[in-house]
This record gives structure tokens, sequence and C-alpha cells, in this order.
């Protein structure tokens, strides 16, 4: 079981998901896709907070205040960070994220640690109260969300390798063309 809020801070509204627990994160570190972004609160035990980007989109297409919302739901969701007046967010993208053997649920490592962005979140009591009103207990339906993921992967490489068939074959025409006018 997860917990899904609404982003409402941009338009259409974003969905954003968090583990209840240090085994729910665990399960999400092994079951979200490559076009997820993962936050938690820097040197803090805390929520693990995923949002779900286009596949065009990158870490920096994420609207300001649709990272201020996901930020602000994992500094919230920080037994030591709740009670701070600001900690430091760490984002970056799912793939990036790795468990080491040995590591305790929750726990993660980082293929890639110099490519971590890090955010300073002050906290915004108005920002959490608007989340917390559109929070959802939700069966995740993992197989579904990847498979789905996957499936989108598989049409879009079949719609690529199609149009590169047909510039091959336009380029192809246009050649014949040319050698029967000389």
């Amino acid at each position: 079981m997860v917990l899904q809020y609404k982003s409402t801070a941009v338009d259409p509204p974003a969905h954003l998901i968090r583990g209840v627990n240090s085994h729910e994160n665990d399960v999400l570190i092994e079951k979200m896709t490559p076009i997820d972004v993962w936050f938690h609160v820097e040197n803090m035990s805390s929520a693990h907070v995923y949002l779900k980007l286009r596949d065009d989109e990158t870490l920096d297409d994420i609207p300001k205040p649709l990272l201020e919302d996901a930020c602000q739901l994992v500094k919230a969701n920080s037994i030591q960070g709740c009670k701070l007046p600001e900690v430091k967010v760490i984002y970056t993208m799912w793939s990036n994220l790795k468990k080491l053997p040995g590591m305790k649920p929750g726990e993660v490592a980082f293929h890639h640690p110099n490519i971590v962005r890090k955010v300073v979140v002050k906290k915004e009591k108005a920002i959490v109260n608007r989340l917390l009103k559109t929070e959802e207990s939700v069966e995740y339906d993992y197989e579904w969300y990847k498979g789905s993921w996957e499936h989108q992967q598989f049409f879009k490489q079949k719609a690529e390798q199609k149009l590169q068939l047909e510039k091959k074959k336009e380029e192809e025409r246009k050649r014949r063309e040319a050698n029967e006018l000389k």
C-alpha cells in the first residue's frame, strides 16, 4: 500500500506517491520506472516520495511549485526533519538508485552521487495541509505500472523504427528520381 497525493500546484495536477514505511519504500525502490523522480531528506530518516515525469521530461523540467510540493511532503514525513525550520532534500531519477547488500529497509545508495540534486526546504504548513487534503491510501499495481511504461516504450521504439524506415524509403525514392532524370 502507498499513499498518493494530488499536487494542484500545476495544471494538469500531478500525482506524488509515498511509501508508508521502510519496507514499502524498498518495494518502491524495486518497482518504479526510469521516468520516476525520487525525493528524500538528506542524512535523515524520511519518507520516499516519487514523481512520475513524462518521457520527454528531465529533472530540469519539474516546475518549481511541483518541486516544492514534493519536497514539503518529504520534509513533513521525516521524524527529525518535520521539527526543523529547514532541511536539505535530495532528489534524483529512480534509475540512479541502488540497493547494496546489507542495507536496511529503505536505505539507498547511488550509481552516480554527483548527479543527485539538493535543495534547501523551509517549512510551509499551507502546502503540506493542501497536500494532506488529497491523501489517498491505494493498493498500487506495480506490475501494471511498470508494464504500462514498458508497453509505451515498446510502441515508442516501434514508431521510431517505422519513421526511420519511412525516411529511408523517401531518400531511396528521391535517389531513383534523380537517377532517372540523368
